[in-house]
Formats: C-alpha cells, structure tokens, sequence
C-alpha cells in the first residue's frame, strides 16, 4: 500500500513538472489526474442538466422567462445549477446541436482533456474527448456578465446568422459543501475538427507580449501561436475575402457596444485537398450550399422545431447530425454518391436568384464541414476562424492598466485600449492580413 501512494505521488509530481515545462499541451484526465473527480461530477450534472432541457417548456425559450431561468439539480456530493437553459437549448438547437449529440459528448465513458494554455487566465480549460466542445470555468463576474448580454448575443446572431462569434452553448455552475462555486461556459471549439490544421494563431492586433517561442522540431506538443509569430503569413480568401471584412467589422462593433476588450481572434490553417477544391464547383454543391445558407438565416432561432434548417427535403441525415452536422450553421459532408434529383436542383434555383438578400444580410457560401460556420476557404486554405475570450469590459481597472502600459511600453500596441481602438485595430489587422 505505502508503494502505491509513494507512486502515485510521483506520478503527480511528474504531471507538475510536465505542466510548467510545456507552454500549452493537451492530456487525459483519467483517474491519477487532480481533475477526475470534477470531471466525472460534470459529467453526471451536465447528463442530468440536459433531459432537463429536452423536457422544458419551448414557449418561454425566448421570452423573459427564458433568460432568467435557473434550474438546480442535487446530486450525491455536489450541486449543480443551470442558467437561462431554454435560451441555450434553443440556440443548440438553432445551431444543428441536437440535445442527444449535445449529450453524448459531454457525457461520454471516454477521459475529457485538459487544455494547458499560456493565456495569462487562470481559468481551466476542459475539452470533451471527440473535441467538440470546450468547458471553461469562469469568475462569477463573467458568468453574470455572459447572461446580463445573452438576449443581445442571441439578437446578434438573429441579425448576422454567420457571425464570428464563439458559439456559447451553456452557462452552469457545480457547487461542493465545502468548497466555493465554480462557475462554467460550455462552448462550440473553432478549431473543429483539428486532425488536419497544420498551425494555430491567437491574434488581438498588437506587438506586446505576442509571441510564442516555437518547440523543437519534432515536438508533438500543440501550439497556438501568436501576432508576432503571424509575420509572413496572409489569409487567402479570394472572393470570400469583401465578406470576411464586413463581418469583422459588424462583430468587433458589436463588442464596442459592449464595451468588450482583450477579446482574441482565432485562426488555423488546413491545407485543401484536391477534391475539396474541385467539390467547390459543383452545380449541386453550390446550389444545395446557397440554400443552406439563404433559407432562413436570417432568423436562425426563429422556429421551434428540432428538424435541421436547409436541408433538401426528405435528404436529412440525422446520423451525420449525431457526428457532429450543424445544420443551418453547418452542413453534411458531401459525396459523390449524395446525387440531388435534377427536379430538386431547378425548385432550388428560385432561392438564390435574388442576390441582393443574400448582400443585405451578409451570407456566404458555407462549405461542406461540419463547423460550417467558423470555416471559411479560400482557393488552396480552409481557414477556422472565430472570436473568442468576449467577457473581458474596459472598466475602471482595464482603464488603469492602459495608463500603465501607455507609460511602460511608450509608443508600442499593446492590447489594453479603449473598446473603440481595440475593434479598430483587430479589423485593420484582419484586412492587412489578406488577400
């Protein structure tokens, strides 16, 4: 027995020391690591939390009653407590997210994954096992800050069915006896699925403190790089380029309306293969794709029903749905073997001939990906994108961190500023940035 403790001790000392030697990494929480238990708790909550939601009342998803709904759930040990459920249950669900597929990822056998991240947060970042989804803890203050701007978030994307804006699925908070509340987010990963991006950047448009010192060559730990460490690349976007801009700016405005800083821009880089880029001229690919796009976006949480928005009638795979589809906010892969009856190809052929609706609202094309919507290709790239870190308000303290760093770092960017600086100057990066 005093073995056995004496090795698991080391093992703890090594995960430590693993910790503070890598700069960000991705491992198992299986039974040794000091977050299985927690994980396991949320498991079991979020499974519970869930059914709970499936069961609501629809009616009330939007209305007052919805945001200020507050659902609380005893379990053996813990307590756990769901906010403005019917609102997210619904976004979920606006989004492709079937409540089951929702579940079957939270809640699965397999370990979660803890993301070692070089943010100056102390937040602690969960992953679910097929990556998915990210759990983030977060201070009592951001969690009451994400409700306070729910109905606005819910009516951006109302407005901007293609916005940037990280997907932000749930907010809960699991409380112990003896310990203080920890308060959570739930949250869609842009950078899904990751098997092929070939290297990641958190940008926020300045120099300061914006570089990530590569690992060696070799080294199977996952980076995310930074501003400085962009130097030399550009985002290759062609004709999708006009649309990427004009979004950049309709979020970063938004986020000055919220007096929101130090948000960060995500991108990754996914070469194409050579089917991806002849797939993109399809008649029947475009057409199916327009369609998803147009037909009914412009109110993505408008219905009530759990059906997929944009698919071909009868065509709906809900297999693909439960793998990871996103439906009006996502797409099925498409295969050859997907043949669309020319008689459906002509009856959709309607939809798209008033382009001047789809530039009023600003849609695109969503390629055939299962994160449709934080995937935008460019001629030889797929790019993810998306903002994400939206919790941060320039305050009274935010206010005088710039006062200090106008004083320590004279002359350079740094990422303190003003909300209007800051949106200012992340769109001039993106637009110095592509092609």
């Amino acid at each position: 027995m005093g073995e056995s403790r004496q090795s698991t001790r080391h093992r703890r000392l090594f995960w430590n020391l693993r910790q503070r030697w890598k700069l960000l990494g991705l491992f198992e929480i299986d039974q040794e690591h000091e977050f299985y238990p927690l994980t396991c708790d949320l498991k079991q909550g979020l499974k519970q939390a869930i059914q709970e939601s499936i069961h609501s009342d629809t009616t009330i998803a939007l209305a007052d009653e919805g945001y200020s709904a507050k659902i609380t759930q005893g379990h053996e040990g813990f307590v756990m407590r769901t906010y403005a459920g019917p609102v997210f249950s619904h976004f979920r669900q606006s989004l492709g997210i079937s409540e089951e597929s929702f579940t079957k990822s939270l809640s699965c056998n397999e370990f979660y994954l803890q993301f070692i991240s070089n943010s100056k947060s102390k937040a602690d970042f969960f992953l679910t096992n097929d990556k998915r989804f990210f759990l983030k803890t977060q201070t009592k203050r951001e969690a009451h800050f994400m409700l306070q701007i729910l109905r606005r978030y819910i009516e951006h994307f109302q407005l901007y069915p293609h916005s940037l804006l990280v997907k932000i699925l749930g907010v809960y908070s699991i409380t112990y006896a003896q310990n203080k509340k920890k308060y959570f987010i739930i949250m869609q990963s842009v950078f899904f699925p990751d098997e092929r991006i070939t290297s990641r950047y958190d940008i926020k448009g300045c120099k300061v403190s914006r570089w990530t010192e590569p690992e060696p060559e070799g080294s199977r730990v996952l980076q995310v790089f930074k501003d400085c460490n962009f130097e030399g690349n550009v985002i290759c976007l062609d004709q999708q380029r006009a649309w990427l801009l004009l979004q950049m700016e309709l979020d970063a405005s938004f986020l000055q309306q919220l007096n929101v800083i130090d948000y960060s821009l995500l991108v990754g880089f996914q070469p194409l293969h050579a089917d991806e880029k002849n797939q993109s001229w399809s008649l029947a690919n475009l057409i199916v794709r327009t369609k998803r796009s147009v037909n009914g976006a412009a109110s993505p949480t408008a219905s009530n029903t759990a059906s997929v928005p944009g698919t071909v009638a009868g065509e709906e795979d809900t297999s693909e749905r439960d793998q990871g589809g996103t439906g009006l906010m996502g797409s099925q892969e498409m295969t050859p073997a997907n043949h669309i009856p020319m008689k459906k190809l002509k009856a959709q052929l309607s939809i798209v001939s008033d382009t001047s609706d789809i530039i009023a609202q600003n849609r695109r094309l969503l390629p055939n990906y299962k994160n449709a919507l934080h995937v935008v290709d460019g001629p030889e790239q797929r790019y993810f994108i998306g903002i994400i870190d939206i919790f941060t308000v320039y305050g009274l303290r935010k206010r005088l961190e710039h006062l200090w760093k106008s004083v320590r770092y004279r002359g350079q960017e740094f990422s303190t500023v003003s909300p209007l600086y800051y949106s200012r100057r992340i769109c001039h990066w993106v637009e110095s940035h592509s092609v």
